[in-house]
């Protein structure tokens, strides 16, 4: 992939992938630094970049592993230390916006994961599956199970009337 498409592809993606990213990490810098070394592997990868599909959808996954890494990391340090975790305030964004992420917070990594990957980044239940390389009836469970989670906490998530059948 040469300089010039890999600038397009940065500055078509970068905010979509710091958004969808903020909602499985739970915190802005920790999005940014993800999508940000995304990019590097995509550097140092440019041939396997190139050869791709879609480079997007590369680029989200690699940033998905790399934030995978960090909270199992993250995990055992507060365990190791005792830690709780300090709420988020990001000026900028909308309080409706850090409610979502708090509540995801609050859920397993692979149930936020499927959440943030539909509801942020408007992914199919079949883009989900190959992204995170799970079946799509894995997916759906993960989908039901974190909506149902998060159903006392964020109103959108009340009885929601989407069947993933629609988006497959």
């Amino acid at each position: 992939m040469d300089d010039e498409r890999l600038r397009e592809l940065y500055e078509g993606c970068y905010g979509r992938l710091i958004g969808q990213l903020f909602a499985v990490c739970g915190d802005l810098a920790e999005a940014e630094d993800v999508v940000q070394e995304a990019f590097v592997q995509g550097l140092t990868k440019r041939r396997q970049l190139g050869q791709v599909d879609n480079p997007e959808a590369w680029l989200r996954t690699i940033a998905l592993n790399v934030a995978r890494n960090r909270f199992r990391r993250t995990v055992r340090l507060r365990q190791l230390l005792r830690l709780q975790p300090r709420p988020v305030t990001l000026p900028g964004l909308s309080p409706d916006r850090i409610a979502l992420v708090d509540a995801l917070r609050r859920l397993p990594l692979d149930q936020r994961e499927a959440i943030a990957l539909r509801h942020i980044a408007d992914l199919s239940v079949r883009e989900i599956a190959e992204t995170l390389g799970i079946p799509e009836g894995t997916v759906k469970a993960r989908l039901s199970r974190g909506r149902q989670r998060l159903a006392p906490l964020v109103h959108e998530f009340v009885d929601d009337p989407q069947t993933e059948e629609h988006h497959v």
